[in-house]
């Protein structure tokens, strides 16, 4: 009986430590919040990127027609349908990955430079944070 005490309190004892040493952590964070949607709209190169995509899908699409149309066969059509969609999508992926890694490198420079170590989406968060959403667009369009 006097070990299962001893176990309990101790176990007690470690739960309370911990749980301190992680509000600790936590009071340490300085919580930033960006609008991705936003960032990524008003980044200097998105239109002209969006035009690209759009070309490169139209592009596809049209290819797509073509040979669906000197297809008989109903699930080659369905083949070169989704050839053709999974073709745009990669050229779409490609065309703006250096947008996502220009924004991920602004938002690192902007929360360094404001001393925050977490930056989540707006969306995601309840309340609170510090906005860096036009910091980050002032940072893109240097």
């Amino acid at each position: 009986m006097l070990r299962k005490n001893r176990f309990v309190l101790v176990a007690v004892a470690v739960m309370l430590i911990i749980f301190a040493s992680s509000s600790v952590l936590l009071a340490a964070e300085k919580i930033g919040v960006i609008e991705p949607q936003k960032i990524l709209f008003q980044h200097p190169k998105f239109e002209s990127t969006r035009q690209k995509v759009e070309s490169v899908v139209t592009v596809k699409e049209n290819e797509a027609k073509s040979a669906i149309q000197a297809e008989a066969d109903n699930n080659k059509k369905a083949e070169i349908y989704q050839s053709k969609r999974q073709e745009a999508a990669m050229e779409e992926q490609k065309l703006m990955a250096p947008l996502f890694q220009e924004i991920e490198l602004a938002v690192r420079k902007v929360a360094k430079s404001k001393g925050i170590t977490v930056v989540f989406d707006k969306a995601q968060v309840f309340y609170g944070g510090i906005d860096l959403t036009n910091d980050v667009i002032q940072e893109l369009k240097r």
